[in-house]
């Protein structure tokens, strides 16, 4: 059997963490069999459903690296094949003509509360002859569903359920203007979609024995159904945006790589012994529903920062500018010249070392970006620059320009410039790493200076000096 697995989302708003961890466990499970990875749009809410949204949940999609098989499918452009299989139970026998009118259902919701149960439809309608019906009212078409009985689900992370039929009632599958309801929807897509195993959150899971019903009914292959626990705060409490429960799109802006959070999430209530650091090629090897756990995983933004300023250590640098370079550009201002693309390229390992997100990356190689002193990036900086350390700049200077513009050669310049001042290595470098960086902390001095080239630091170092 080839594995086919889908991600639903409704464009209703923003893809949240929530939902980029379900479309990443049935991505990795359906790449680690060797399956199919559908997109599914389920836009059948036409008055919240909106282009901007599905246009935000592709690109965040894509920006993961989660690439779908084929083309996504809209929910709402199947809406007359969904009427079509309500018809067809009706036709059957296994579906049937609801003529209850808003009142008597209201009255039915009114004696549930009374009773302190749950609303169910009492089937009033189930048997009876449809030239009973009053004038004036459009019927609905309602499930003719088992009422004697059981029927046990067993879930790949929740394990056997089991549930009385008669704890479900007869539920709507056209509504009286002839729209599917979402029930009928997500089983009929998911049948001509060829879909082997729904993956999803465990807040779906009261849904299930509604569309159980529903393949029996049909005489459809039942896939496995897999519900995943949800994910709270760091306190244990509902994931809220107090929490960091943001679009993926947040996540980005805040200098997040798309590596990092696939490798965070996946970490959200699936492991694999000890392992903390799970590449993507790796996690696609090692992914299986069975070490899905069934308790709620902590969202903690801390732990995803302390992730990531580990995939920015370890990803090569050339992998790591695509990212960079429109980040440094946000925090310059503006297009980058061919110069200052190639001091970038040259100093983003000597950056990135010290850096968690980035954000903090392209701060922090921002002054390669710039030509001319940068400015101090804050007062601990500009007190840095007194009038001694200035004198001391300019003579700096004097002993750099002969110099062949190696770090070794640079070094050797500033050391024996240092010593005719009867100065301490350190007295000089933060004085220098200020007029070149505008900071008191970045790389290696030489590094910089080697970077930079001689006439811009040259340049820098007399404009702080003057």
């Amino acid at each position: 059997m080839t594995v086919v697995t889908r991600f639903a989302p409704s464009p209703t708003g923003f893809l949240h963490i929530g939902g980029a961890r379900t479309a990443l466990f049935n991505w990795l499970y359906a790449r680690h069999h060797g399956g199919t990875y559908l997109l599914r749009i389920e836009d059948t809410d036409r008055q919240r459903s909106t282009q901007e949204a599905i246009d935000k949940i592709l690109s965040d999609l894509a920006w993961l690296g989660l690439d779908w098989d084929g083309d996504a499918v809209y929910q709402f452009s199947r809406a007359e094949r969904h009427a079509a299989v309500a018809h067809q139970l009706l036709a059957e026998g296994k579906a049937y003509h609801c003529y209850a009118t808003p009142e008597e259902l209201e009255q039915m919701r009114e004696q549930a509360r009374k009773d302190g149960r749950p609303m169910r439809y009492d089937g009033r309608w189930r048997d009876r002859d449809p030239k009973d019906a009053p004038a004036g009212v459009k019927p609905v078409i309602r499930l003719k569903a088992p009422q004697t009985g059981e029927r046990t689900v067993v879930d790949r992370v929740l394990g056997s359920v089991t549930l009385q039929n008669s704890q479900l009632d007869d539920m709507v599958l056209l509504r009286s203007d002839g729209t599917p309801v979402y029930m009928l929807s997500v089983v009929v897509d998911d049948h001509d979609m060829g879909i082997t195993h729904v993956i999803r959150g465990a807040d779906h899971h009261t849904n299930t024995f509604r569309q159980v019903q529903l393949y029996e009914a049909l005489g459809w292959q039942v896939p496995a159904f897999a519900h995943i626990p949800l994910i709270h705060g760091p306190d244990g409490a509902k994931l809220s945006k107090r929490h960091g429960a943001l679009g993926v799109d947040a996540y980005r802006d805040m200098g997040f790589l798309p590596a990092a959070l696939r490798n965070y999430l996946l970490r959200l209530g699936w492991s694999h012994g000890d392992d903390e650091i799970i590449p993507t090629e790796q996690a696609i090897a090692w992914f299986d529903l069975e070490h899905v756990g069934q308790s709620p995983a902590r969202f903690d933004v801390t732990k995803l920062t302390s992730l990531n300023a580990h995939y920015l250590r370890e990803t090569p640098d050339a992998e790591l500018l695509p990212f960079v370079l429109p980040a440094v550009e946000t925090a310059t201002g503006g297009p980058l010249s061919d110069v200052a693309r190639d001091r970038i390229a040259r100093g983003i390992n000597g950056v990135k070392q010290r850096s968690r997100t980035l954000v903090e990356l392209a701060a922090g190689l921002a002054f390669y970006a710039r030509t001319g002193m940068p400015a101090p990036t804050d007062a601990k900086a500009a007190a840095i620059l007194t009038a001694d350390a200035k004198a001391v700049l300019g003579g700096a200077a004097e002993a750099l320009e002969p110099a062949t513009w190696t770090e070794a050669d640079l070094e050797g310049a500033i050391k024996s410039f240092a010593e005719t001042r009867g100065m301490k290595l350190g007295q000089i470098a933060q004085p220098l790493r200020v007029a070149l960086t505008g900071s008191t902390v970045s790389p290696g001095i030489f590094e910089v200076l080697a970077i930079l080239g001689r006439e811009e630091s040259l340049s820098r170092l007399r404009a702080a000096a003057a």
